[in-house]
């Protein structure tokens, strides 16, 4: 039986859904010579058929299974585990939202530390899993939605460099994006809070989570420019700047109705925080509007666009990994702080 790939009512029971049906095709199909308790495996594999209430129960559900002689389940469940928390502090709303880069960051945030061994388990289980989940799920049209997770390109690991890359615009469609911005037709009360956001994010080249947890008193003006205060993963901050003639209409009347329950720079109608699924389908409108199509057409790949972009103009890859506050993970240096004289000039970019 195959599944929908966001099949239940929240990103966090869903990815838990996956990681159990992994689980459950992994107890089955390890060798199952060292079990002492065929009884208590089967009543195993029957609890993971029913579903665990939440991650937690998922892990005793495991410890039960190792405890019987599955030792080897824990190689993909820890991985997986670490997983699932850090996509849960993400926000995301979408299992579309998973993609080559956040895993990659995922393990150099979680990997740093640990011997070649580890690392080596840690990539393995996400393999493990995304490719399960490109076998086991299926659109409404009989389609998949496929990942094609390679992690190639993590350094964490000696061996060939991948070369699949990332979907991203280059400098003609990039204009044509940003006319659509300005001419797509939103409703009259979220068309400047729309063209604030998907504007920071194009020119600043941050994550769609960090301008969504963006606070009013992170954002200040200097001289020309707008200086952001960003908190990154693991809660590492950086800065970005954007010219404040890009933004400043737009900030200003999205100023003047703005009405939020918290200091956010940027919320829905109700007040509350914005999901990252809202704005990717903002992105891929807009995209269709301007006649622009991708493999992937979520708001992540304005990040993509940014830094391929970046990296054209001025051939300085730790300016990119500085802007994007990307891991270093050949050094194991996760973040990086910024000089404002070398990363103003990511402020020209698009001039």
């Amino acid at each position: 039986m195959r599944y929908d790939l966001d099949i239940m009512s929240s990103f966090d029971k869903t990815l838990l859904f996956w990681i159990e049906r992994l689980i459950r095709y992994k107890l089955t199909s390890l060798s199952n010579k060292q079990v002492t308790d065929k009884d208590k495996l089967a009543a195993i594999i029957q609890s993971l058929i029913k579903g665990t209430n939440n991650i937690d129960e998922l892990a005793m559900t495991v410890k039960e299974a190792r405890n019987i002689g599955l030792s080897g389940i824990n190689t993909y469940f820890n991985p997986l585990f670490k997983l699932y928390n850090f996509c849960i502090n993400l926000g995301l709303a979408s299992m579309k939202e998973i993609d080559e880069e956040l895993l990659s960051d995922f393990l150099a945030s979680q990997t740093s530390s640990l011997s070649d061994a580890s690392k080596k388990n840690h990539r393995i289980a996400l393999l493990a899993l995304f490719s399960y989940i490109d076998k086991q799920n299926e659109n409404e049209d009989g389609s998949s939605y496929l990942y094609k997770i390679e992690l190639k390109n993590w350094g964490g690991l000696s061996g060939k460099s991948g070369s699949k890359l990332p979907s991203y615009m280059n400098k003609e469609e990039i204009d044509r994006f940003l006319q659509a911005i300005d001419d797509f037709e939103f409703t009259d009360n979220i068309a400047n809070r729309n063209r604030l956001i998907l504007k920071i994010i194009i020119y600043t080249g941050i994550r769609v989570s960090e301008i969504l947890n963006l606070r009013q008193k992170d954002m200040f003006k200097e001289d020309d420019v707008y200086v952001l205060q960003i908190k990154g993963k693991g809660n590492k901050p950086r800065i970005v700047m954007i010219k404040s003639s890009i933004i400043q209409n737009d900030l200003n009347n999205w100023l003047d109705i703005r009405v939020c329950n918290s200091d956010l720079l940027v919320c829905n109608k109700s007040g509350n925080r914005l999901t990252q699924a809202y704005v990717s389908r903002i992105v891929e409108n807009i995209l269709i509007s301007a006649g622009i199509r991708k493999e992937k057409n979520g708001a992540h790949m304005l990040r993509h666009s940014f830094a391929t972009l970046l990296y054209s103009k001025h051939r300085d890859l730790i300016l990119v990994q500085e802007a994007l506050g990307h891991a270093d993970i050949n050094t194991s240096r996760i973040y990086t702080h910024f000089d404002k004289e070398r990363l103003r000039a990511t402020i020209d970019l698009m001039s």
